[in-house]
């Protein structure tokens, strides 16, 4: 009995060894194969985009927070409170209508 099996395993790794050498199956093997390493390396660069997608969304975060940040800043300098205190510590006055200018 143990050699009978140990045939038909011989013999079905022949017929595989066979089928996948045959000249009608050779493109058929070539073909898969392509496909397949053609899967991996479009799934391999698809992770790759997601990588430094999550890096540009981390810089646009950053970004967007020091522009908070200063938007802030610049809304504390010229608050009315602020720009009145340099007024008098500058000794400056309102201007009259000739000063001016309204640019448009």
């Amino acid at each position: 009995m143990a050699r009978r099996k140990k045939r038909t395993k011989d013999s079905l790794s022949n017929k595989i060894k066979n089928f996948l050498l045959d000249s009608k199956a050779m493109p058929l093997v070539f073909a898969f194969s392509v496909i397949g390493i053609m899967f991996v390396l479009i799934r391999m660069k698809g992770v790759e985009q997601d990588y430094a997608f999550n890096e540009l969304e981390k810089k646009v975060k950053v970004q967007q927070s020091q522009n908070k940040e200063l938007k802030a800043k610049r809304a504390r300098q010229l608050s009315m409170k602020k720009l009145k205190a340099l007024a008098d510590k500058f000794d400056l006055s309102e201007p009259d209508e000739k000063r001016i200018i309204i640019i448009p």
